[in-house]
């Protein structure tokens, strides 16, 4: 037994927040929000690692420990965005403290530090034969998401009276687009080129799309989770397919594991950044194929595949409330969602998410996956607002492991979008 699980162990039936009794928990939160009010937070990794993992800590706990939001509305994950985006929408929040955390998820790229040890973590702790049984398949319920959303989109399109290629345009695709940097950024830039108008008039139509659809899909994922605890037979627990099975290795980590796991990311990383100069791929698209095609090889050293997998569970377990308040101070703009929130467009936002989950779902169970799996993985993978939303919505569906088939979903599946958006754009 390894010295985190003793100490979970010895806090078994005492009230605690991240493994700490919450009295002690609540004076760390208390010096945390003196030194950020009195402006003694300091600056860079120490003063943003300690106010989003202790706010989303704390966060986590409320949502995790709240009935209805836990098990309706995303518990911990849906709080930890929403109640830190509030913070600073409400002005509670230092602008000083948002400077600090919007620099260190941004110039800092804590995001992607983040997600290069979940994406490199998750597939090398995957069984080979899952990699190749699962990617032979998941390109079809994919498709099938795709085209369900340019089919509802031009329905309400033209229902409400916008237009049907318009109303695909402005909010079809920027809602199964990958995100901002994937998506609204790149395909304001296509429709300006294609259409007119400076690229930021067209980033102003299409973030609030990708903001309301990521709400759906947080809200969505959630609800699935409850649905498969109340139906087991309709999901795999995190495994895509009936008899496939990769759970987490039951291996014992040291801490030099850990440093391998991160060195191991990270030049990950770098490489596909390197090679994202010659291949027209997204880097963490490039990453995902890497990645596997060296697992199904066969070639890595097991000191190597043992330490990414050490690295993605500590990353998982002790910063991923962390990220999402960092995705909520960052990214998350309550304004814009506000600003959208006509009955017509909700409507429409939320009709072409649920359309697309339900139908990966109901596509992937006939190529053989679970299909709750189905649903979150290339359903949701496409409709969330990128690798912001990969982490959201597979937090709060309690899906983690799922990581490489969402961003699969996010990074292969925004370029298909943007290849489609380029020949909508033309038919305007």
């Amino acid at each position: 037994m390894s010295q985190g699980e003793i100490t979970e162990e010895s806090n078994r039936g005492k009230i605690t927040i991240f493994n700490i009794p919450v009295a002690w928990f609540l004076i760390i939160l208390l010096i945390t929000l003196m030194a950020m009010y009195t402006g003694n937070l300091p600056a860079g990794m120490i003063g943003a690692i300690l106010i989003m993992m202790i706010l989303g800590e704390f966060f986590g706990w409320i949502g995790d420990n709240t009935p209805i939001l836990r098990s309706y509305l995303g518990g911990g994950a849906v709080l930890s965005i929403f109640g830190s985006a509030y913070l600073v929408h409400m002005n509670f929040m230092p602008e000083e403290t948002t400077g600090i955390i919007t620099d260190f998820m941004q110039t800092g790229g804590f995001l992607n530090f983040y997600i290069a040890g979940l994406i490199t973590g998750s597939i090398l702790g995957l069984d080979s034969k899952v990699l190749l049984k699962v990617g032979s398949r998941f390109a079809i319920p994919l498709l099938a998401g795709i085209t369900t959303a340019i089919l509802l989109g031009g329905l309400a399109g033209l229902i409400v009276g916008d237009g049907v290629i318009k109303t695909i345009l402005i909010i079809a695709f920027p809602v199964m687009g990958g995100g901002m940097g994937l998506g609204g950024i790149p395909m304001s830039q296509l429709y300006a080129d294609a259409l007119g108008n400076d690229p930021s008039y067209y980033l102003s139509l299409v973030v609030p799309a990708i903001a309301l659809a990521n709400l759906f899909a947080i809200i969505l994922a959630s609800l699935l989770n409850g649905l498969g605890n109340k139906y087991p037979h309709l999901t795999g627990n995190g495994n895509m397919m009936p008899g496939l099975h990769y759970g987490k290795k039951k291996t014992t980590h040291t801490m030099s594991h850990m440093g391998i796991g991160l060195i191991t990311g990270l030049a990950f990383f770098v490489i596909s950044q390197m090679l994202g100069e010659f291949i027209p791929l997204h880097p963490l698209a490039i990453m995902i194929v890497l990645v596997a095609v060296l697992k199904v090889s066969g070639i890595l050293p097991e000191i190597i595949v043992d330490g990414a997998n050490a690295w993605y569970q500590f990353v998982g377990k002790n910063w991923t409330y962390a990220l999402l308040v960092g995705i909520g101070i960052t990214f998350t703009d309550l304004n814009v969602i506000m600003d959208a929130l006509t009955l017509e467009y909700i409507i429409t936002v939320g009709i072409i998410v649920i359309g697309v989950t339900f139908t990966a779902g109901f596509v992937g169970k006939l190529v053989g996956f679970y299909p709750i799996e189905a649903a979150i993985t290339t359903g949701l993978g496409m409709a969330n607002m990128g690798g912001t939303g990969d982490v959201s919505v597979l937090a709060a569906s309690k899906r983690m492991d799922l990581m490489p088939f969402n961003q699969i979903s996010s990074t292969l599946g925004a370029s298909l979008i943007l290849f489609l958006a380029s020949i909508f754009a033309n038919l305007l």
